[in-house]
């Protein structure tokens, strides 16, 4: 029992504090602009990762890659000097960039290239860069995206209005067929699906904030009624502010949010060692920590710029893939603590000289170590994100 505690320790060590300092992965926003002859795109992207030449497809942050020390040296160079960088690197990055006029390629150009002025070096940067081309003169509709290796991409047409097409791509797909008169627009229920695996994305695999403090309200108790009491409380607070901040109602710096999100796996995981069940004060506690993290939810759903008249579509289509992905990690952590509870009765029945514990008891030390596990991981990602 002691070893399969240790092991799930370390795994879980291993698992989350690799992304304690992580330069996460954005998407790159693009708009494309047409008309008969010409076509104009605006890009925000990550020109670091562009310059570095590092490969985006299936990483999660930049830490990852051979690159990583590279990366960091491009991202201190004041702007000025990181845009002269990524002029002398097009040759390289344009073959990276496709644009189709039918079946035939479009070349592009480089022009105006403008890196944001960020203070804090561990905050994202965006660089933003203009391309041009000129169109065959055959009318035929356009498609563009990018290598996979770019990372993804969201490719919105200008004109577009409410209903304005915003194709969330990756693997180096292009996007859907843009006119050269009129715009491509979406309807709200392919907007409501695609968005839900967009949700569920930010938690299975890149929420390993998220998925702490889901395990860490899963460990008070495996008993059905307190779990749903808490994940229903935590749903409805995240929900308010996801909304709300989404809107533009409230808007708080991730500078406060983050430290605060780490301060609340750090809480829920220290009571749990203290605790033997819900206290009469967590359902409070842990609606406000929901409303942290429906904060922290909104910076990331903002990334994708979505049309005014698909938002509520993609909201929701969000937010239900983001209780999918919480219900995911609850049923994986029970599973795999009814199987380490089983194994332990019957090692227990093996010997003889030992009584056998009750499932109860056995859960309550697998939740006591993987609390600590979760406590000290919260702590030091806290301590992190104050300090930067």
């Amino acid at each position: 029992m002691l070893a399969l505690l240790g092991v799930m320790s370390t795994v879980l060590a291993i698992t989350f504090a690799s992304a304690v300092a992580a330069h996460e992965i954005r998407p790159a926003i693009s708009d494309v602009e047409l008309s008969e002859e010409e076509v104009n795109i605006t890009i925000k992207l990550t020109g670091e990762a562009l310059v570095a030449g590092i490969d985006l497809a299936g990483l999660n942050d930049t830490n990852e890659a051979p690159e990583a020390e590279l990366y960091d040296q491009l991202r201190a160079l004041p702007p000025e000097e990181l845009a002269d960088q990524f002029r002398g690197s097009w040759d390289q990055i344009a073959p990276g960039f496709m644009l189709k006029a039918g079946d035939a390629d479009v070349a592009l150009e480089l022009g105006e290239v403008s890196v944001a002025d960020v203070d804090d070096l561990e905050l994202p940067r965006d660089t933003t860069v203009r391309l041009s081309g000129t169109l065959p003169s055959d009318g035929s509709d356009i498609r563009f995206g990018w290598d996979s290796a770019y990372g993804p991409l969201i490719v919105r047409q200008a004109g577009g209005g409410d209903e304005a097409y915003a194709g969330f791509l990756e693997n180096g797909a292009l996007s859907e067929a843009l006119p050269r008169t009129g715009a491509a627009t979406e309807s709200a229920g392919a907007v409501f699906w695609r968005y839900i695996f967009v949700g569920f994305d930010h938690i299975v695999p890149k929420g390993l904030d998220h998925i702490l403090f889901v395990l860490g309200l899963f460990f008070l108790s495996m008993k059905m009624r307190p779990l749903l009491t808490q994940v229903t409380i935590f749903t409805v607070a995240h929900t308010i502010t996801l909304a709300m901040a989404s809107l533009g109602l409230v808007t708080v710096s991730p500078a406060i949010v983050e430290p605060l999100i780490a301060a609340s796996i750090v809480y829920v995981a220290v009571e749990n060692i203290f605790a033997k069940g819900i206290t009469p004060w967590r359902p409070v506690v842990i609606f406000v920590f929901g409303l942290l993290h429906g904060l922290g939810f909104a910076s990331v759903l903002g990334e994708f710029g979505l049309a005014p008249g698909r938002f509520i579509a993609g909201l929701i289509g969000f937010n239900v893939g983001v209780e999918v992905g919480q219900l995911a990690v609850i049923l994986v952590a029970f599973a795999l603590v009814v199987l380490a509870t089983k194994a332990a009765e019957i090692k227990q029945l093996d010997d003889e000289e030992l009584p056998v514990r009750s499932r109860d008891v056995t859960f309550r030390a697998i939740a006591l170590a993987g609390s600590i596990v979760i406590a000290i991981i919260g702590a030091y990602w806290a301590v992190e994100r104050v300090l930067g």
